[in-house]
């Protein structure tokens, strides 16, 4: 069950959002992509888990360098000012509160903010705690990145996440190739839907009270 949204438009939808000055963790996978969308008329610092700050976009034909990668092995960039430093020390900072923003991918997120996104708990499945937990709990804003639906049409934004936790009540927006979600004490406010769904047909399609 695919939305309006592509990948690159989530990504790009994300970017929007992220505001001047702002020190930014984006989390492997999807979130990589939002690197390729940020405003150019913004200074906007991209950290990374394996001691990194100012990444810049990823990087494509001779741009790429097998030494300089991102915290998935992905080919990046560097913008001008860039530094390095021991992966201890990037987590220090993780850890410290010292990142505006971290955008993460996930498996489930619950409606109170739950964050599920390291293990489906599957017999054959592989963990992959990564520092997602450091970013969940650190980060004075966590955004998540997700299609909203499962291949086998199960949705992922769940009242209660059925597979091991990430974080507890730590997801502020969720976006997702539906709709914009913002998560609040009081409920799931959705705050922007795309094409031509309406509230009542995506509250039908989640299975959960949403309102504007």
């Amino acid at each position: 069950m695919k939305g309006p949204l592509s990948r690159d438009d989530m990504a790009k939808r994300v970017a929007q959002d992220i505001t001047e000055g702002a020190y930014v963790n984006l989390g492997i996978g999807l979130p990589t992509k939002v690197s390729n969308f940020l405003p150019s008329d913004r200074e906007i610092i991209l950290h990374t888990e394996n001691g990194m700050l100012g990444m810049g976009p990823v990087a494509e034909g001779d741009e790429i360098d097998h030494d300089l990668i991102n915290a998935g092995k992905i080919p990046v960039t560097e913008l001008p000012g860039a530094s390095y430093f021991h992966q201890a020390d990037s987590f220090g900072m993780m850890r410290g509160g010292h990142l505006d923003v971290c955008v993460l991918g996930a498996f489930q997120v619950s409606t109170s903010g739950d964050l599920a996104n390291w293990h489906t708990g599957g017999p054959d499945a592989i963990p992959a705690v990564g520092g997602a937990m450091d970013l969940a709990i650190g980060a004075k804003q966590v955004f998540v990145i997700m299609e909203l639906f499962m291949r086998g049409g199960q949705c992922k934004l769940v009242e209660e996440c059925t597979y091991p936790l990430t974080g507890i009540g730590c997801v502020n927006t969720l976006y997702t190739d539906y709709a914009v979600f913002d998560l609040r004490p009081d409920g799931v406010l959705v705050r922007e839907i795309f094409g031509d769904t309406t509230l009542e047909q995506l509250a039908e399609l989640t299975g959960l009270p949403l309102r504007i």
